[in-house]
This record gives structure tokens, sequence and C-alpha cells, in this order.
């Protein structure tokens, strides 16, 4: 009886060890996987190839998104580049109507390009194809605010460049010049001529150098500079591939380079997806953005919280960095928050430091810690003075587009140097956001838009140390009663 007993607890074990399942289910023949197992694992290996290498290359497709607006509002690279004083109407990841600002696309393609900065207060940046900082100009730039020209070289250049410039190497052909004129004592006038200023050419060693681009004001024009048509379906993959066919290959990114090949993406190959992979392409876009989202606006990191007892959070999560560097590695995480919110990198944009040129905080759930919601009316109380050196602001922006909140009110800012210019510095500030204008206070307050979520940055330029060490502050939404 024990000996039966016994060989049938051995031949049962013998089965689950032949037969055996791992922690999801996956059927093991004497441990090898089954046919249906490899099938299925296939098919998600495929998936989670496709939602890692979207949330990677997101950056680049965006920063083609930028490029696209441009060329759909007429602009033509390499003869013009556009100016303007921002408002909704340019939908595009977090801008705002705190500075005119002007954007080109830098084609290397036939060799260096120069842009000459006249003295003044500029912000500017160079991004590369992948939104990879290449340079500062202005103000966080080598020239201090004080001029000079600043010379941006292609990859593989091996040419001499005399002295006299601010020179940098770009890994990608194209790149995106993106210059900010702060409009000093609120003249929005004399900072568009600022910009106009500015001279963009291409560069010789010879001496010789084409004529500077043509400024094209955009500023009454609707423009879509983002990626929000292409970003959940084929048309990613396509413009990705696009953009890998049009530029070279950077060593950092060979891994993802290999994963994107495993997905029929492969410079020098035609990018031909069958239905069945077309499929799982349009589904990873869909929860690679998703992912990505969650990272921006419902992330439970600790490090995200700007004060203990406030809702507002830090958008850029590692201070000092260009693309997220930290002694363990690129943080993805934090670069997909940036992303999937903003556009273009820069160490100046992250610092935590009085001697930062701007720094932004996000505002995107009321004091109880329910999200912002469109159709609900609150107020925010920010505490005077603010620790501003230039001006500072607080801007609405749409949940969906991730851009300025659209509305017959045609403003989504409310601004120290204009809006809020007669504020009295003695005592606190009472703004307002809404579906309804508050009454008496209609020039404190924002529109919103009932079915749509919204949330807010807080800018502050040139900051003080009372905006890091945690001695100011300012209030939360509150829902109004």
């Amino acid at each position: 009886m024990h000996r039966r007993l016994i060989a049938a607890l051995l031949l049962a074990c013998a089965g689950t060890a032949a037969h055996a399942k791992d922690n999801m289910g996956y059927d093991f023949d004497r441990g090898y996987p089954t046919p249906q197992t490899s099938e299925r694992t296939r098919a998600d290996e495929v998936l989670q190839t496709a939602v890692v290498t979207y949330r990677f290359w997101y950056p680049t497709v965006s920063v083609e998104g930028i490029f696209n607006g441009t060329r759909t509002a007429g602009i033509q690279d390499g003869k013009e580049w556009g100016i303007a004083a921002a408002g909704p109407r340019q939908v595009g990841f977090t801008l705002n109507s705190d500075t005119p600002y002007g954007s080109a696309v830098l084609d290397l393609s036939q060799g260096p390009i120069e842009i000459d900065l006249p003295p003044g207060p500029y912000i500017g940046l160079v991004n590369d194809h992948n939104q990879g900082w290449v340079k500062d100009l202005g103000l966080p730039g080598p020239d201090a605010g004080k001029g000079g020209k600043h010379l941006i070289l292609p990859p593989g250049w091996k040419g001499t460049v005399p002295d006299g410039y601010y020179v940098a190497r770009s890994p990608t052909l194209k790149n995106l010049l993106a210059v900010r004129a702060l409009p000093v004592g609120g003249d929005i006038p004399k900072a568009m001529d600022a910009l106009r200023a500015v001279k963009i050419r291409r560069w010789s060693e010879g001496g010789a150098s084409s004529p500077a681009l043509e400024a094209v004001d955009t500023t009454k024009r609707a423009m879509d500079s983002s990626s929000l048509r292409w970003e959940d379906n084929i048309q990613f993959w396509e413009v990705l591939d696009k953009i890998i066919q049009e530029e070279p290959q950077n060593p950092a990114f060979l891994p993802m380079y290999g994963l994107l090949a495993q997905l029929g993406i492969e410079k020098g190959k035609p990018f031909n997806p069958d239905d069945k992979l077309k499929a799982v392409l349009v589904n990873a876009a869909g929860k690679g953005r998703s992912q990505m989202l969650v990272s921006a606006f419902d992330s439970d990191r600790p490090d995200r919280k700007a004060w203990p007892d406030r809702q507002w959070e830090w958008v850029g999560l590692v201070p000092g960095s260009a693309q997220f560097e930290t002694p363990g590695g690129i943080d993805l995480d934090a670069r997909d928050r940036w992303f999937a919110q903003a556009i273009v990198t820069s160490p100046a944009m992250f610092r935590r430091d009085p001697g930062a040129g701007s720094l932004y905080w996000l505002g995107a759930r009321d004091a109880q810690g329910a999200y912002l919601d469109g159709g609900k009316n609150y107020t925010l109380v920010i505490p005077q003075p603010v620790p501003d050196k230039l001006f500072w602001s607080v801007t609405a922006y749409d949940a969906a587009t991730r851009s300025q909140v659209q509305t017959d009110q045609v403003n989504a800012a409310l601004r120290s140097l204009f809006e809020l210019k007669d504020v009295d510095q003695s005592k606190p500030v009472t703004l307002y956001f809404g579906p309804a204008a508050p009454k008496g206070h209609e020039d404190h307050w924002i529109k919103t838009v009932p079915g749509r979520g919204w949330f807010a940055y807080i800018r502050i330029y040139g900051p003080e140390a009372a905006a890091f060490d945690k001695s100011w502050k300012p209030g939360d939404f509150v829902p109004a009663k």
C-alpha cells in the first residue's frame, strides 16, 4: 500500500517537473517552452520592445513635430525662421506667453551654421534632432548676455575654426535653435525687434557666408508644433523611420537602434510592416504614451514634491543635468516625465540655485489632491513678493494637448509684467481659474473649458534663494465654494 502511494507521488512530481508553469503561466515541457508558450512569448517580446522603443525615441519624434509646425506655417528651412509673441493659438508642449521667442531649423548637411547674437537679455539653446543638448546661448550661455558668434558644427566635420567663436558640435544634421528675448519692462515690441536682430547664416572656412535667415512673425498664425497627430498611431513609426534614414547613427544609441531594427526600422532599408506588426506598433504607441503621461501627471516619486505640504511638483526631476544623467545612469522615468509635458533641454533649465535662469513648478491637482477640472472654479494665492529678479507667471494648460488652454478669452497666462504688473507687493495676490469670470476680478482670471482637465506651471525668471530653500511657497488651488 505504502509502496503504491510513494510511486504515485513520485510519478506526480515527475509530471509536475515535466509540465511546469512559470509564474506568468507559461508552459514548459522538461525545461523547454511549448509551442504555445513560444508563440505567446514572441508576441509579448515584440510588444515590449515596441513600447520601450517608443518611449526612448519620443523626444526625437516630438522635435520633428516642431520642425513640421514651422514648415506647415510656410517657413522654409534654410531661408526663414519664425518669431512670435506666442499665445494659445500656438499649439506646442507647454509653450508660454511670457516672452517672445524664435525657432529655426538648423540644417548642417551643407556645413556649419553661425548664430550672431547681439548683447542683450536673451535665453537660447540648440538641441539636436533627438532633443539632446548641444549648447546654450545668451544669459545661460558662454557669452553671458554680452553677445557673440556661436558656431554649430555638423557631425564628422574636420575643418578648422578661427578664434572668436563659441563652438559646439552636433551629433545630428538637423537641429533646433530656440531663442527667447526677455521683454524688459513689459516691452513686447522691443523684444520682438531683439529677435529680428539675431542673425543666422551658413558659415564657410573661407569667410564667405550666405544671407541671414529672414525672420517671419507668426504671432497671429494658428500653428501646431506638437507631435499630437502622430503619437498614438502608425504615423509615429513612419515619422521616426524617416528621421532614422536621414540622420547619421549616434554611437551612444546603438542598443536602441538594435531594438528599432527588430521592429523593421533600420537605416538603409525600407520600413514595410505587415498588418500584424502594424497592429502591434499602434498598440505600443498607445501604451507608451499612457505610460509617459502617468510619469508626467501621476508619478509617485517622493522627489517630485516641491514642498511636503503642497501639491506643486518639480517638472524637471534631475537638477542641473542636460539629459537626466545621474551617478547611476540616465533617469528614464524623469526623461519620460519631461518630454511628455515639455520640449527642449539644457542644464540651465534644471538648475535649483539662485544662479538659474528660470524654474518651473507643475500644479495638476487641487488642495485635496483631485485633478484640476475645467468645469470648476478655483482660487490660487501667491504670496508677495515672489522671489524673482526678473518676473514670474502662472500659465494654464490643457491636459490632453499639453498646450495653453484655448478659449474665447484668448489668454492662458497671468504675468507679473502684464496682467499683474500693479499687484500690491505687501500682501498676497489671489488668482482665479474656471469657466466663469469672478465678478470684480476679471483681470486676475484665466478661463478654463468644462469637460477638459488642465494643469498649470508657475515660472520664475531669475529665481532668488527663497524659491529653493522653501522659505517662500505658493498656495494650492482651492475649489470655489
